[in-house]
């Protein structure tokens, strides 16, 4: 009892400290975003249009806003372009195009199916499904793998922070059984410092994150690079392009992860006597496969089978197959999406009662409407940002700061660090919005496709390893108890530097140069 009212004053604790920081924070940002932004208003700038200069100004106010979050990001999102036609940038019918970007309505159609798998429960049948597998068996080392490799798989389709929400209470159910079979044999084990259960916490919180990157609306960055690609490059790179890197980034990332958190936190026993017990539990409450379970699966398998088949077509029949550009004009990503979701509104479950696979109740909460505004408030910006030139004199800026002629690979080095960074501290989403157009804006000035550097940012960003408020997985974990904030760091630090040195930075030079090149 004890422990769990010491428990309880650490996160209240923990709470107040972070409300102070929090409450400091927006306060700084909102003297210093307006008083910055008016400096950079005032500031002759002889090189610039008068429009790109404004733009600037407004720029410079919306990422401190979203750095440090005086009023909601999404509010800020829709400020940046309603004070572009304030103040003379553009007209309102530019500065709002974005919000009906293409890409908005994939990430919709991926959020409704997300939470159908999450309202039917197909969502954890797919998690049991792994962890409940022969080869798990009671192993620590085994189950380990098996909890981060249901992780990874979920979260390529659906949110990471639901993901993480999922699986947060099966591996405490994992660490109590731990805790149980140590008592009944004699030994007492607190898991706060218990090494095994801090790598379990933290293995359950990464493998979120790093599943993301396999899909194009596995997290936010991705879509949002894509988003800018197309806006400000009119480049489009498919679902199935995208999944060609993004497994690979995945399984890289996922090996470095396991073995880094294998070797720091290792199990003190072979086995784990009733995990079994414990997972067959689970399993069997599911009990047998619903008629919703079953309608939701076939309308994910729909969309992604729409997904991948221009991949499938490019390679069998070439790229520039008459077949080939019919299917993407009539299914495109966003409409696939689409198609997949509004699937959930005609499969019926009980058409007598005249229920669905999913209710408009269920699925308008399963879309995050904030990170929509924060998708299209990003490339409302960006795009104005290249239509008025502003990204390419920040471009040329920072190209000039490289040195004049700096190599793809340092170019690609600087912003995916920049990204890494600016991640661990911010919303990767907004990160991700702030650093993308300069990225791409460098890129071009500098003569590289925006390609390579534009995926190094998304993959980078989904690496915020360090702390617990870099992403919602690792925040989610950190409230168990179990993670020492040292350690979190300490881990973070290896596997995402590792991470970029060994894997992101490799798999964008020469992977995504060769695919696209």
């Amino acid at each position: 009892m004890n422990d769990i009212k010491d428990h309880l004053l650490h996160d209240s604790e923990e709470v107040a400290q972070d409300s102070s920081f929090d409450r400091k924070r927006r306060i700084i940002g909102a003297i210093c975003g307006p008083i910055c932004a008016l400096l950079v208003w005032l500031t002759p700038i002889a090189s610039l249009s008068p429009e790109a200069h404004k733009l600037l100004a407004i720029m410079v106010l919306v990422a401190l806003w979203w750095i440090t979050e005086p009023i909601p990001i999404p509010v800020t999102s829709l400020l940046g372009p309603t004070l572009c036609v304030v103040c003379g940038v553009t007209k309102m019918k530019e500065a709002f195009a974005a919000f009906a970007n293409p890409m908005i309505f994939l990430f919709m159609g991926g959020f409704i199916i997300a939470k159908a798998m999450m309202v039917n429960g197909l969502d954890k049948r797919i998690a049991y499904g792994i962890i409940s597998m022969k080869w798990v068996g009671d192993s620590p080392k085994r189950i380990f793998l098996a909890i981060g490799l249901a992780c990874m798989l979920c979260s390529g389709w659906i949110s990471n922070t639901a993901t993480a929400a999922m699986m947060f209470p099966i591996a405490l159910g994992l660490l109590e059984a731990i805790r149980e079979m140590m008592a009944a044999n004699g030994k007492v084990v607190n898991l706060k410092t218990y090494k095994y259960a801090t790598g379990l916490m933290l293995m359950t919180a990464y493998a979120c994150s790093i599943g993301g990157v396999l899909t194009p609306i596995g997290t936010p960055p991705n879509i949002i690079m894509l988003g800018f690609l197309n806006e400000m490059c009119n480049i489009h790179v498919s679902f199935f392009q995208w999944m060609v890197w993004g497994f690979v980034a995945m399984m890289a990332y996922f090996i470095i992860a396991f073995f880094v958190l294998g070797k720091m936190f290792p199990s003190d026993v072979e086995h784990i006597e009733g995990a079994q017990d414990f997972i067959g539990k689970k399993v069997s409450e599911l009990g047998r496969w619903t008629r919703a379970q079953k309608n939701t699966l076939v309308a994910f398998l729909v969309a992604v089978a729409l997904w991948v088949t221009p991949g499938v077509l490019s390679i069998v029949l070439g790229t520039e197959s008459e077949t080939l550009n019919a299917y993407n004009k009539l299914f495109p990503e966003a409409v696939a999406a689409m198609v997949g979701a509004l699937l959930l509104f005609f499969l019926p479950v009980d058409l007598k009662h005249h229920k669905m696979t999913l209710d408009w109740k269920d699925a308008v909460a399963g879309v995050e409407w904030g990170t929509l505004l924060l998708f299209g408030g990003g490339l409302a910006m960006g795009g104005m940002m290249y239509s008025t030139g502003l990204s390419g004199w920040i471009g040329d800026q920072i190209i000039s700061l490289l040195g004049g002629e700096p190599s793809q690979l340092l170019l690609v080095s600087v912003f995916c660090v920049m990204s890494l960074l600016l991640s661990e501290l911010t919303s990767h989403t907004a990160a991700t919005n702030m650093i993308g157009p300069l990225a791409i804006g460098a890129a071009l000035s500098a003569g590289f496709s925006p390609i390579p550097v534009a995926v190094g940012v998304a993959l980078s960003a989904s690496l915020g390893f360090m702390l617990p408020v870099s992403t919602p997985p690792n925040a989610i974990v950190y409230a168990s108890g179990y993670i020492p904030i040292t350690k979190m760091i300490k881990t973070g630090v290896y596997i995402d530097f590792i991470g970029i040195a060994i894997v992101t930075i490799p798999i964008v030079l020469y992977l995504v140069n060769w695919i696209v090149g």
